[in-house]
């Protein structure tokens, strides 16, 4: 895979509670470099980011319900509205964990399309935290997402112990097919592992080591 290719699928992240408005500039700006498919931020952060990356290709990517997803459904909605209204073109929400766990697909669901009519068509990645399920889990909540409208899966949020990994995803490919994109997230550091979440099925890669994964 050529590097430009490589760099089509990450998404640059930067999500630490103690960013600062230097970094996000200094985030987009290796972004543009290197023509990374987004940045992902925190609300706080969208229209700095959409500022400094106003006329390139680079999509702004804001999360909701981060990074717990114990928030009300109502709360998500809102925070992705908002994000949307100051210039973000992606969501990535947390799905309700702990409904989920507890076989609550009905509110799962629910949380996850009212997100989704919130942003009025722009794309919804919906975290799953894989390492906090089972395999069985994992594909349940792969069909929620998909039940509800979303467009992506993704792995993690790297708060919590267990990253993604290529098993996961490739079970997150054969849970949704075609129809749904795979984000991989948590823990990617080097170029070999996002080429392996590649070739595994993941259509994304959110990583905050992007510039050393595309450079070497």
């Amino acid at each position: 895979m050529t590097v430009d290719a490589l760099a089509s699928f990450i998404d640059h992240t930067l999500l630490r509670p103690d960013a600062t408005a230097v970094q996000i500039g200094k985030l987009c700006a290796e972004a543009r470099e290197h023509r990374f498919k987004a940045v992902c931020v925190n609300r706080f952060w969208v229209e700095t980011a959409w500022r400094h990356l106003r006329g390139s290709d680079v999509t702004v990517c804001a999360v909701a319900g981060f990074p717990l997803g114990a928030t009300s459904s109502t709360v998500k909605a809102f925070e992705a509205t908002e994000a949307v209204s100051a210039g973000a073109g992606e969501v990535d929400m947390v799905i309700a964990l702990g409904p989920l766990l507890e076989g609550r697909y009905d509110i799962v669901a629910r949380d996850i399309a009212d997100v989704v009519r919130a942003v009025n068509g722009r794309t919804v990645k919906v975290i799953l935290e894989t390492g906090l399920l089972t395999d069985d889990q994992k594909v349940t909540a792969c069909r929620l997402c998909a039940e509800a409208g979303a467009h992506f899966v993704k792995t993690s949020t790297g708060f919590v112990p267990g990253g993604a990994t290529v098993e996961d995803v490739a079970l997150m490919r054969r849970a949704v097919g075609d129809a749904l994109g795979v984000k991989a997230s948590g823990g990617i550091r080097t170029r070999e592992q996002a080429e392996a979440m590649i070739r595994a099925g993941a259509t994304r890669i959110g990583t905050s080591s992007s510039v050393a994964i595309v450079s070497g």
